[in-house]
């Protein structure tokens, strides 16, 4: 039997194709940059943003973003508990405040009344994160911050190709990011990508990407970042791009495996596609009712001893290390969050899963679910 992977990519020969010419000819003149900039552009449009900018990865676009906004000492900014550490990270960077917040119980995003619960005079900004491809409430939370004087900014990273009432995920917010990081739907190993629709902030933003250099010159007026992208890494992205459809449709078609093998099991809740999204599903993942008993480390113990992988749903950022393992802290303010999190898991969605390899995990988790752990 073949090895199920938890996450990889699709490449096929017109990848190849594209990323040889940018080895062959991408070095010189016009050509230094050019799937660079075509892949900035076309995805912008694609997502109907005026501006893109191609970062060595999310968190850098992230990074730039709040940078450009001028977030720092004394300011505070919102995440979800549930998120990546790369959502947070850079709030750090800029020495601001991070202030968690909870998350929706069915689609695990933040809602407006997680937000507005932690509203301060300090708040200027709230990352939302379009959670393993989830949509959150966007009408009610573009309303909130425009009504409170707070940015909001998408953290779009998994969810390349969700909709929202026909909207993209990555048009929502005064930016949003995007990751190509090797697990994502489109991949260039290490990478992201930064949209914006506002000309002083995309001018901002592209200042400080590339070592403070005074557009137009060739000498340096602020000490800033080197978080410039390189033509090799764009043409994979490019073509990676120009099959997005192709790629999008293939993580939800092995998201809908996972659920028609288990639609008569009950106590399981997956990644959700309400009335109004469509749920591009990054990755799958899969929240087992309290009745059943079952832990996420349970699961993924049982599963390890059948031989079938899984990796643990995101850990709450306040019980991490980093952010200073407050457990205790962190259940009283954001219960939803540690609940989520205690009992869901993630099950494999590399791009290799096929239909053995889905009634392999399905009946993993069927017997899981049987003997209750």
């Amino acid at each position: 039997m073949m090895e199920i992977y938890m996450s990889g990519p699709w490449i096929t020969e017109h990848e190849e194709k594209v990323v040889l010419d940018a080895v062959r000819n991408g070095w010189y003149g016009e050509k230094a940059y050019w799937y660079v900039e075509t892949f900035e552009r076309e995805f912008a449009a694609w997502h109907g943003r005026k501006y893109a900018l191609m970062t060595p990865n999310c968190t850098s676009a992230i990074h730039l973003l709040l940078a450009a906004l001028g977030i720092g000492p004394g300011d505070e900014v919102i995440v979800p508990e549930c998120t990546w550490i790369a959502s947070a990270a850079p709030i750090t960077y800029q020495r601001a405040k991070t202030v968690f917040a909870d998350i929706d119980p069915e689609h695990w995003c933040l809602t407006p009344e997680t937000i507005a619960a932690r509203i301060t005079p300090q708040t200027k900004a709230v990352i939302v994160v379009d959670l393993y491809g989830n949509m959150p409430d966007w009408d009610g939370i573009t309303k909130l911050c425009a009504e409170r004087g707070i940015v909001a900014i998408e953290d779009s990273a998994e969810a390349l190709g969700s909709l929202y009432k026909g909207v993209r995920a990555g048009k929502f917010g005064v930016g949003s990011v995007f990751s190509f990081h090797r697990t994502k739907t489109l991949t260039t190993g290490e990478g992201g990508m930064l949209l914006l629709d506002d000309d002083k902030l995309f001018e901002r933003c592209k200042f400080l990407r590339d070592h403070g250099r005074a557009p137009g010159t060739w000498y340096n007026t602020e000490v800033t970042f080197k978080y410039m992208p390189f033509n090799m890494q764009a043409a994979l992205g490019y073509a990676q791009f120009q099959r997005i459809n192709e790629l999008v449709e293939r993580k939800r078609w092995i998201w809908r495996g996972y659920k028609s093998r288990l639609v008569d099991l009950n106590g399981l809740l997956w990644n959700p596609e309400p009335s109004g999204v469509t749920n591009s599903v990054w990755c799958p993942a899969v929240v087992f009712d309290e009745g059943l008993g079952i832990t996420k480390e349970d699961a993924m113990r049982d599963l390890g001893e059948m031989g079938l992988p899984s990796r643990p749903f995101f850990y709450p950022l306040s019980s991490l290390p980093a952010f200073g393992s407050r457990g205790e802290w962190g259940q009283q303010q954001n219960p939803i969050s540690y609940s989520v999190s205690s009992r869901a898991i993630n099950v494999p969605s590399a791009f290799t899963v096929d239909d053995e390899q889905l009634d392999r995990m399905a009946g993993g988790l069927r017997k899981l679910i049987s003997s209750g752990s």
